[in-house]
């Protein structure tokens, strides 16, 4: 009996170490037997074992979103969607016409100097950094309400 187990720990050893051989990397495919005249693409992995983790399937698309015939929407949602549109319209409203007076300000890239920026040039350019920042920040801001209100007029 002990005989046995020896040849079979032996056996299971030599296969182990058989089947770590030789392994190729083919693209994104690992073998321990390139096909034929693939040879040139794969490359002969020479470093330890390789483990192969096959990837999560994600779920179908239709669980991720919902769809819109499962629950119509109720008289007060729609009014609250409606009272959600009228903000963001008039915010949005607002923020185009700053962004107007912003770049009127920032008159492209060369304001008018205030008092003090005559004399230290550095405090001029801080203020036309700034400026620019905010411009940038307000076109953000904009492009946020506009894709809220695509978003409420997408639900409907």
């Amino acid at each position: 009996m002990l005989r046995f187990c020896l040849v079979l720990l032996v056996g299971l050893g030599s296969v182990g170490a058989f089947a770590q051989d030789k392994i190729y990397r083919c693209g994104n495919e690992y073998t321990n037997m390139p096909p034929p005249g693939s040879a040139s693409k794969c490359v002969l992995i020479t470093q330890g074992n390789v483990t192969v983790v096959p990837a999560v399937k994600a779920p179908p698309a239709a669980s991720q979103a919902p769809t819109q015939s499962a629950a119509p929407r109720s008289d007060s949602q729609r009014s609250k969607d409606a009272d959600a549109r009228f903000i963001l319209e008039s915010e949005l409203k607002k923020a185009m016409a700053h962004q107007i007076e912003l770049r009127r300000d920032y008159n492209n890239g060369e304001p008018e100097k205030l008092g003090a920026e005559t004399r230290n040039y550095q405090k001029y350019i801080d203020r036309v950094a700034e400026m620019k920042a905010n411009i940038q920040r307000n076109e953000a801001d904009i492009a946020s309400l506009k894709r809220e209100i695509s978003r409420l007029t997408a639900g409907r």
